[in-house]
């Protein structure tokens, strides 16, 4: 019985999800500039994606209780006490994951674990307050988790603090400003009745819309800039190129919207997000093999 229940409450940790995230992974490694550890790439990648993003779903799921569909799940399950004892374990491992790879790194594990934490835990809950949150959520998951995958991967100060790289850092926190209220556009009524007002709510369906084209551009522009300076013509003709399909699919989307609001759901959202972060992912890839 007590292993059925851990089994009903292992697809709230949403670990598929995870590689909606991959696209930040990538990217910190094509960023760059001189050699890294291929073999703790490998490790980094287990402990950011199998274990501390889904021990921050985990819990996330515990504090919501969420009734409808949450990103990965159409049909969540009842949260049940044993859904906090994955959290736990999952926190654990990932910590001593990160610790073989040096304190450095596992030092940046901890905060975000505390802060995505603080993010849905009921006695700070961060998502209650909009630009609060987006603040986190963009930081956190953009430029901090790039920065930490660098320093996972054995990235020297010169490399971190490089001024093209720092920019590069910028530039995922500004695509996770435009993506991040994207996730939030079919959750308004549920977010409404626990009394989260998230930013995507605050702006209504359109106005997340026009918000996250914004931060999409200026991603994209922080990019051309950080590869002008680095006069490297490759890598950005290989993004262009690449996340084609996801400025046609997001265009499509944005005016189906603007005429029907109702088209902003979750199945819209999570084809929105699997065509983003399987396409940015492949770009960055691109950009490690023929760097």
């Amino acid at each position: 019985m007590l292993i059925a229940n851990y089994k009903k409450a292992l697809p709230l940790l949403r670990i598929p999800f995870s590689v909606y995230l991959m696209p930040v992974f990538w990217f910190g490694l094509s960023a760059l500039r001189g050699p890294w550890s291929g073999g703790r790439a490998v490790g980094v990648f287990v402990v950011l994606h199998l274990l501390a993003y889904p021990a921050s779903n985990g819990y996330n799921s515990y504090y919501d209780k969420d009734e409808g569909s949450i990103g990965g799940l159409k049909a969540p399950p009842k949260v049940t006490p044993e859904l906090l004892h994955l959290v736990w374990l999952f926190d654990a491992l990932a910590v001593a994951g990160a610790a073989l790879l040096g304190w450095p790194f596992a030092a940046l594990v901890v905060v975000y674990l505390l802060v995505s934490k603080a993010y849905s835990y009921e006695g700070i809950r961060l998502k209650k307050y909009p630009l609060l949150s987006t603040l986190v959520v963009v930081v956190f998951q953009g430029a901090f988790t790039l920065l930490m995958t660098q320093v996972g991967v054995g990235a020297t100060s010169t490399q971190l603090f490089e001024k093209t790289n720092l920019l590069l850092a910028l530039v995922s926190t500004l695509f996770l400003c435009g993506s991040y209220p994207l996730t939030q556009v079919y959750q308004h009524e549920e977010d409404a009745r626990r009394g989260d007002r998230t930013l995507s709510l605050r702006l209504g369906i359109r106005g997340t819309f026009i918000f996250a084209a914004i931060g999409l551009l200026a991603g994209a522009g922080a990019l051309g800039l950080a590869y002008w300076l680095r006069q490297e013509i490759r890598p950005l003709l290989i993004f262009l190129v690449a996340t084609g399909p996801v400025v046609a699919l997001f265009s499509r989307w944005a005016w189906a919207v603007w005429h029907d609001e109702a088209a902003a759901d979750f199945e819209h959202t999570m084809r929105m997000n699997q065509v983003s972060s399987l396409c940015l992912s492949a770009a960055f890839i691109a950009m490690l093999l023929w760097r």
